[in-house]
């Protein structure tokens, strides 16, 4: 497997392993309108423009996928996606070591997920970020942001 950043030309496979990734958690909180599943091919052509894009990419297939843009110091990771066949192999680990890589010139870092998504929550706590904020986005789902510095 390598890690390598995306180009523009990877969207549409991105937003299909995206949509597939994402099924998961719209799942655990009964909720299919997530942004991830709603996300339409223009949209993440236009992401493209104002991220980076990372992919991890195993005999020509992108199996897994994380974005990130930095602002007045703090980089935005989003969208840490793995394909449910290749999930607890490291490879999520690997992607966000790599984004923190590229943006190595960032004060902190902060990324988001749902307060029942504990997979990844475990995740980002291991990798060393901390909740420093909550937000209740909906009735079943409340946002938890992590950051790390």
């Amino acid at each position: 497997m390598i890690i390598e950043k995306a180009v523009p030309a990877d969207a549409e496979e991105i937003l299909s392993l995206q949509k597939l990734a994402y099924r998961a958690e719209a799942e655990i909180y009964d909720d299919f309108t997530i942004p991830p599943l709603k996300q339409t091919l223009e949209e993440i052509r236009k992401d493209f423009e104002a991220q980076v894009f990372l992919k991890a990419v195993e005999n020509g297939r992108i199996i897994g996928s994380v974005r990130a843009f930095v602002r007045e110091g703090t980089c935005h990771v989003g969208r840490l996606i793995v394909h449910p066949d290749f999930q607890n192999r490291g490879i999520g680990k690997q992607l966000m070591g790599s984004i923190e890589e590229v943006f190595k010139e960032a004060r902190r870092f902060e990324i988001f997920t749902g307060h029942r998504s504990e997979r990844n929550l475990y995740l980002y706590r291991k990798l060393g970020y901390r909740p420093f904020n909550s937000v209740k986005a909906n009735e079943t789902l409340t946002l938890v942001y992590l950051e790390k510095s």
